[in-house]
This record gives C-alpha cells, sequence and structure tokens, in this order.
C-alpha cells in the first residue's frame, strides 16, 4: 500500500480569493481533490447529491453530529453543513490529497481532529483592498459590507494558528505559492517513508 494523503485546509476572509485559487490548485496539481461538504438545505437546480453536496435530512445530521462522524460543522441560517469524516479518510487511506475550503472555525475543529493537516491562510493584503474586492461585487449592502469586513478582522486573528499564509495581493504569485506549498509538503521525508524504505530494500 502507498503513503497516506495529505490533508490540505485552506481558509481565508471572503474576498480574499480562496475559492479562486483552490480552483487554480485543482487544474495545476495531480492527485488533488476538492472535499465534499454535507448539508441539510435543500437541492438547488443543476446540483447532484455525492457531487455538489451530500444532501442529508436534519436527523439523520444530527445523528451524525452525536456519533462523531464530521471533521467539523457548523450551524449557518437553520441549516447544517460539514465535512463527513469517512468521505475524507477514504480518500486520504486510497493516497489521495484532500483540500477543505472551511472557514477559521471548521479549521479549528479539523485541526483538533487532523493535527497533520497542514492549514493554509489565504490573506488580503489588508483591509482596505478586501473592503474593496466586496464593494466591487456590487451583492452587498453596507450593513453587510461592514460585517464582513468586521468578520475578517477576527479570522485574521486566527491565521496564527495556521502553518502558511499566502498573501493574495497578485493572484499569479499567491497561485504560484500555494502551489508550492503543496508540493513542498509532498516531498517531506515523513510523507514518503514507505517509498523510501522500499527503494532501501530493493539494495
Amino acid at each position: 500500500m502507498g503513503e497516506k494523503g495529505m490533508l490540505i485546509v485552506v481558509s481565508g476572509p471572503s474576498g480574499a480569493g480562496k475559492g479562486t485559487l483552490c480552483n487554480i490548485l485543482l487544474n495545476r496539481v495531480e492527485n488533488l481533490f476538492l472535499s465534499i461538504s454535507a448539508t441539510t438545505r435543500s437541492p438547488r437546480a443543476q446540483e447532484i447529491h455525492g457531487e455538489s453536496y451530500f444532501f442529508l435530512d436534519k436527523n439523520d445530521f444530527e445523528n451524525k453530529i452525536k456519533n462523531g462522524d464530521f471533521l467539523e460543522w457548523a450551524k449557518v441560517y437553520n441549516n447544517y453543513y460539514g465535512t463527513p469524516k469517512e468521505f475524507v479518510n477514504n480518500m486520504l487511506n486510497e493516497g489521495k490529497d484532500v483540500i477543505l475550503e472551511i472557514d477559521t472555525q471548521g479549521a479549528a475543529q479539523v485541526k483538533r481532529n487532523c493535527p497533520a493537516g497542514v492549514f493554509i491562510f489565504i490573506s488580503p493584503p489588508d483591509i482596505q483592498e478586501l473592503k474593496k474586492r466586496i464593494v466591487k461585487r456590487g451583492s452587498e449592502t453596507q450593513d453587510s459590507i461592514d460585517l464582513r469586513v468586521k468578520r475578517a478582522r477576527d479570522e485574521l486573528k486566527a491565521s496564527l494558528d495556521y502553518d502558511y499564509v499566502v498573501f493574495n495581493d497578485d493572484l499569479d504569485k499567491a497561485a504560484l505559492k500555494i502551489q508550492s506549498i503543496v508540493l513542498s509538503e509532498r516531498c517531506k521525508v515523513s510523507r514518503n517513508k514507505k517509498i523510501l524504505q522500499a527503494i532501501l530494500g530493493g539494495n
């Protein structure tokens, strides 16, 4: 059996560009997969169970919480969201590297469950630039913008608990940095012991 896959947790404030960077990473790096979340909300048009989300009813979700079946979970606007432990562990055991794109609260839960994961924080160059990006979307009220900026400050404080920080002031440079982190982590001796032992055994 080969080496176990690597769990990569990516977080950052709304507007920092974490979703865009994760998509670039998935396109550039082989054997890298985005985890699928579970939720109790209803499927939207074109969403498929097992691909977009795992759609669960409330009772099933709450039973899974009691059984410790989630790496992390949260309740947002009366709906539950969570990362299924079995789904992620199955991929890791198959030697696949898995990305979780989650908020800082979820990441803190994952760190307690999987301390060996790689935790990457995507940061804006500064708060003013973040505010500009949120305003540019044109879909937020002033109250919503103020709330997102306030939350971003709290999330930036949480970044001190991460392994890496990538400042997204230039998308191409930030994409190269996050790609370099993943490839460097893959080269660690601790992640390649079985291969090294097989080479030594071959002699």
